[in-house]
């Protein structure tokens, strides 16, 4: 596996296509989960760097480079920058395992690929942004422009720190409009080698700026600086209030993706062996860490028996090991603090009389890191706090159930809706239970499947507005109507 350089340097903030030291001096260690060694010493941005990169944002889109680029030279920069991440995908993907904890494999064929691929697929739409001539009354010429937001407020958490950076950034681009981008603390390495490769590919200054740091701070002076037109935000759902809250004093454009709590629901006539191996990839991959983790297993009571053998098995077998080995599938937990917070669940779940059936331990690798062991409760109540709050860990509640209505009023019984996933071999109830299921996206007889293509986002308190798609340059757009005078 490559050495990354950056491993034992000072990374500085990135503002105007260059590396600026903080105003306050201020930085902090990013910490290596799976060995709780340092990484790096990373610049924490304050009000008053906010403040500059989002003037370095403000001057691009206003730029001859930027503000008046024609849209088919932005695809093509755009497309640059992919080919470049392709070309560093290992030190990228080395980048991510090391700064989340999260295995090699899904770093190096999962994760960077996707961001390369989400970059080329908005890439294409940068010069088909386009508006509508309109028939209407009298002598008039009214046609609609799509019109650049402004100055995007990117604000993205730990977990999945470049995908979901891209899920922000391209389509930002491909519109126009230029980014100030305050990742995870936690995890801003990805970000800031990012940015500079986008400089290198021809990115104009201002275009893309980095601000890591305390999300009080950074993420607050974002939500409300006059000068951020949209602030878009993956995290939890009290964050995401709160950034509703305080965006409306400057009624800022805001798009949320927030927490879940999805249910995972198979049917008796499910293919048994494809339900397992879904189940357990669907809450267990990316260590739990999954804003649409399929957390609540509801399988009906004729199978469960079965299908708990199946599952205890393969979470016998997958027990945590380094991240940088590629065959593990059960990485670290991101940091301490979460460690302690899921086995907290933990602790929780078994005081509440659910029957822990595997795993629910922390453990070393090598004697380091924040490990847990794939944890799966049996014998759980809906109402339960493990089944209605969001651990973001690799804990999975098992619920049966009996029949088709019910299934759904429990799977429907939270106050989240990212996503869903159903097994059963019957299409019409397939169908007929995705369309009742109150979420963003339905998965049928598989889980977890993304594309660049495909808009995903939540409905209730798992917030609002779509990702990825051509539903995601709404987001970026503002439509403007223009009426002409034709009468002589």
């Amino acid at each position: 596996m490559t050495q990354v350089a950056a491993s034992a340097e000072t990374r500085q903030l990135f503002i105007g296509n260059e590396s600026v030291k903080p105003h306050s001096g201020s930085y902090y260690t990013s910490i290596n989960p799976a060995t709780e060694e340092p990484i790096a010493e990373i610049a924490a941005a304050d009000v008053h760097d906010t403040d500059q990169a989002v003037k370095a944002a403000q001057a691009a889109l206003g730029s001859k480079e930027w503000g008046r680029m024609d849209a088919s030279d932005r695809g093509r920069i755009i497309w640059k920058i992919a080919d470049l991440l392709e070309a560093h995908l290992e030190e990228m993907a080395t980048l991510e395992t090391i700064d989340n904890g999260k295995p090699i494999f899904e770093s190096q064929y999962v994760d960077i690929p996707m961001c390369i691929n989400v970059l080329r697929y908005f890439a294409g739409w940068a010069d088909k942004v386009q508006g509508d001539t309109i028939p209407v009354r009298g002598p008039h010429f009214v046609y609609t422009r799509r019109e650049p937001v402004g100055v995007i407020g990117a604000i993205t958490p730990w977990n999945f720190p470049l995908i979901l950076s891209m899920w922000k950034i391209a389509p930002a681009l491909a519109t126009g409009c230029t980014v100030v981008h305050k990742p995870a603390a936690l995890t801003s390495l990805t970000a800031l080698r990012f940015a500079e490769l986008c400089a290198e590919a021809g990115l104009p200054a201002g275009v893309l700026n980095v601000v890591p740091g305390k999300g009080s701070v950074v993420g607050q002076a974002l939500v409300e600086h006059p000068g951020v037109d949209k602030i878009a935000f993956t995290g939890s759902t009290e964050v995401g209030k709160g950034i509703m809250r305080d965006a409306a004093d400057s009624l800022k454009r805001v798009s949320l993706e927030l927490g879940g709590k999805s249910p995972n629901i198979i049917f008796a006539d499910a293919d048994l062996d494809a339900a397992t191996r879904g189940v357990f990839n669907g809450i267990f991959s990316g260590k739990g860490e999954v804003c649409a983790a399929g957390s609540r297993l509801f399988v009906a009571r004729a199978i469960h028996d079965q299908l708990m053998e199946g599952l205890i098995a393969r979470a016998e077998r997958a027990q945590p090991a380094d991240p940088m080995h590629p065959k593990t599938r059960m990485g670290a937990i991101v940091s301490k603090q979460q460690q302690g917070t899921v086995l907290g669940y933990i602790d929780k779940g078994k005081a509440d009389g659910a029957r822990l059936a595997a795993g629910g331990l922390a453990v070393k690798v090598n004697d380091r890191g924040y490990f847990i062991q794939p944890t799966i409760f049996d014998d759980v109540r809906n109402d339960m706090t493990i089944a209605q709050e969001e651990i973001f860990g690799p804990v999975l509640s098992v619920i049966p159930f009996d029949d088709s209505d019910d299934v759904v009023a429990m799977a429907n019984d939270t106050q989240y809706g990212l996503a869903a996933a159903v097994w059963t071999r019957d299409i019409t109830r397939a169908h007929n239970v995705a369309a009742q299921i109150k979420a963003g996206t339905v998965w049928i007889n598989m889980v977890n499947f993304y594309d660049a293509a495909a808009p995903f986002g939540g409905y209730k308190q798992s917030g609002f507005g779509r990702e990825l798609g051509k539903k995601a340059l709404e987001g970026y757009t503002e439509n403007k109507t223009v009426w002409a005078n034709l009468k002589g």
